[in-house]
């Protein structure tokens, strides 16, 4: 009967993987997508236009950016591993919504980085990140956009409709009623959606000062939520 050996024993696929796997190859690929992970942590805290700044979710993007490249540099070389990590990765689910769109984009990009140093593209990742972050901080920053606001008045007789109508009217470039909603007791409570002149939010003033209003509240709109 032939003898096992010491190397027999432990002679695996494993083994041989292991001489194949290139430290300094994934070093590199490491590197480079901490580097462009710490570009977009940068660029998403400089045109950030929310309400309230979230630190964790941008530093989830460096580790996101890691994270992508570091299973990308596994399943490389491994066909039955590259399947087996999309049925793993299959099941997962993310519960956390997306308030903002533009987060959406920083995910994808710090997902698009970390394929691509995986993968060993570090110069093509290079060069794009680079070119997203210029168009991200031109455009966010540079480029104003007017966002409407809601006034939000509540009131307690109806006849002063038309002097709340002509004083919108007056100080706002653009205005829509949005809703109007009877309350219990004869209260009443009007949404106008409008664009004022120059930021001039002094009309409010006159609105809470008219007869019969309660209240007059000026909010913030971008299309998502209100602030």
């Amino acid at each position: 009967m032939e003898s096992l050996n010491f190397k027999d024993i432990f002679k695996s696929s494993f083994l041989e993987k292991t001489s194949s796997f290139s430290i300094v190859d994934s070093l590199i690929g490491l590197l480079a997508a901490f580097a462009l992970g710490l570009l977009i942590f940068y660029v998403y805290k400089k045109t950030f236009t929310g309400v309230i700044y979230s630190h964790t979710f941008n530093i989830s993007l460096i580790i996101m950016s890691m994270a992508t490249g570091l299973i990308i540099m596994g399943i490389s070389s491994n066909a039955l591993l590259s399947l087996g990590m999309v049925g793993a990765l299959s099941i997962v689910r993310f519960r956390t919504p997306i308030k903002d769109p533009m987060d959406i984009v920083y995910i994808f990009w710090a997902i698009v980085v970390g394929i691509l140093c995986g993968a060993g593209f570090v110069p093509l990742a290079v060069i794009g990140s680079i070119l997203i972050g210029v168009v991200l901080i031109v455009f966010v920053n540079k480029v104003k956009i007017e966002n409407p606001y809601l006034l939000v008045v509540r009131y307690s007789s109806t006849s002063i409709e038309k002097s709340l109508e002509h004083v919108i009217s007056g100080h706002a470039i653009k205005h829509s009623l949005k809703s109007k909603s009877a309350m219990p007791g004869n209260d009443y409570e009007v949404t106008y959606e409008i664009r004022v002149k120059d930021h001039d939010l002094d009309f409010i003033n006159n609105i809470s000062s008219m007869e019969d209003v309660k209240s007059a509240i000026m909010l913030s709109y971008d299309g998502n939520f209100t602030a």
